[in-house]
């Protein structure tokens, strides 16, 4: 019996001890580049071979006019360009968090594997967001589902920042751990796509109307909130410490007045 016993406490032992082991790192960012080129790749030959015109249609229904052709498919252009800007954008945050990442553990890469799972599923919602009829019931869930999609793509690679903070001193660069330089940016960065997602899937619910309207505005600015987060960061931390050294510099100021005053002035 205490042999059981110390056996089972080995195995929880491993157990706990064996996601926190190292992982290489290099085989997780080429494991995950790959997926996200293949993603982004089945992506372009949906558009190829389902929204190309037949040149007899564009000769008898559009007089010969190809661009004329090719604006009927306008909506799929579109859901084409937002879902592969929302892979890049992705693999761009992908790509800054394995940049201060000094060394991967396994259950980081467990997380990326979820991760992955959920950008794999991107040119599913594609096709969702391109097929369905406009302002439809379907094309609502659609959306909905593309926005859960890229929740999950997104959270999971902020629980892989969360987890590598855990143990920072040994996964992190100091220029991204707590007090960092860019530890806010990273923050406000990974949280970006999950926070925007989430709140475009409850807008769709609330405001169905208009839910095809959201969901385009939203991949349409979330670039260039990309662009000017960093700008917004560096602004707030600036204020931030601003505010700290002049309340500094105020108790500094009552310092010095109390030790210039006299015993008398100071039990007055």
């Amino acid at each position: 019996g205490q042999r059981d016993e110390e056996e089972e406490h080995h195995h929880l032992e491993t157990f706990t001890f064996y996601l926190s082991e190292p992982l290489s790192k290099e085989r997780v960012e080429a494991f995950s580049d790959g997926v996200y080129a293949i993603v982004a790749t089945l992506l372009i030959l949906d558009i190829c071979e389902d929204n190309v015109p037949d040149p007899r249609e564009v000769e008898e229904k559009f007089s010969g006019s190809l661009l004329e052709a090719l604006s009927e498919y306008g909506p799929n252009y579109l859901a084409y360009f937002g879902s592969f800007v929302t892979i890049g954008l992705l693999w761009f945050v992908h790509h800054s968090l394995f940049l201060y990442v000094t060394k991967a553990t396994r259950l980081m890469g467990l997380l990326n594997i979820l991760s992955l799972a959920f950008i794999g599923g991107l040119p599913l919602a594609y096709q969702l967001t391109s097929e369905f009829a406009e302002k439809s019931h379907n094309e609502i869930e659609a959306i909905q589902v593309s926005c859960v999609i890229t929740f999950f793509a997104s959270i999971f690679q902020f629980a892989i920042w969360t987890t590598a903070l855990l143990h920072e001193r040994e996964t992190l660069h100091p220029f991204a751990r707590y007090g960092g330089k860019e530890h806010a940016f990273m923050f406000a960065k990974l949280a970006l796509y999950p926070c925007v997602s989430l709140g475009a899937f409850f807008l769709t619910c609330l405001l169905s109307e208009f839910s095809t309207a959201i969901f385009h505005l939203v991949q349409i600015v979330i670039p260039f909130a990309f662009l000017a987060l960093r700008i917004f960061v560096r602004i707030s931390l600036t204020v931030i410490k601003s505010v700290m050294s002049l309340s500094r510099r105020k108790v500094v100021l009552l310092e010095e007045e109390e030790a210039c005053l006299s015993p008398t002035e100071t039990l007055s």
